[in-house]
């Protein structure tokens, strides 16, 4: 996210932050919705997935500083590479996260990355997690 941020500030551009939500959300690092809400479970993940979203953007704001960047959330339901290539038709850069785990997964793509790569239209940064 501070990647991204930091692009936008430099391009004098604005910034859409996307993430990708379905049922296999639950493997992730957000939260999982609570079983008394289960009958509005997709509800629940879209809006899982913005408040971790607009959280992620929070932070990277503070760490970066700088300008003012106009900022877009969505949280989607889909496949994450497909949405993040149907969300970049009109962009002009793609930044996407690896999160290998480990030293062997730093080394290579994840599933994600390495679709988004083969098969957007715009030049893709690839962003490595932390190392754990």
């Amino acid at each position: 996210m501070r990647f991204a941020l930091q692009e936008a500030q430099l391009r004098q551009t604005g910034l859409r932050a996307v993430c990708a939500y379905d049922f296999t959300s639950r493997y992730s690092a957000l939260p999982w919705p609570d079983a008394a809400g289960f009958h509005d479970l997709d509800t629940q993940l879209r809006d899982t997935t913005w408040e971790a979203v607009n959280k992620a953007l929070d932070e990277a704001r503070k760490q970066v500083g700088g300008a003012s960047v106009e900022i877009e959330i969505r949280a989607e339901k889909g496949r994450p590479s497909q949405v993040l290539l149907d969300a970049s038709e009109d962009a002009c850069i793609v930044v996407v996260g690896s999160r290998g785990s480990g030293a062997w997964g730093r080394l290579t793509l994840g599933s994600t990355s390495t679709e988004v790569v083969h098969n957007a239209q715009l030049p893709v940064v690839v962003v490595p997690g932390a190392p754990s």
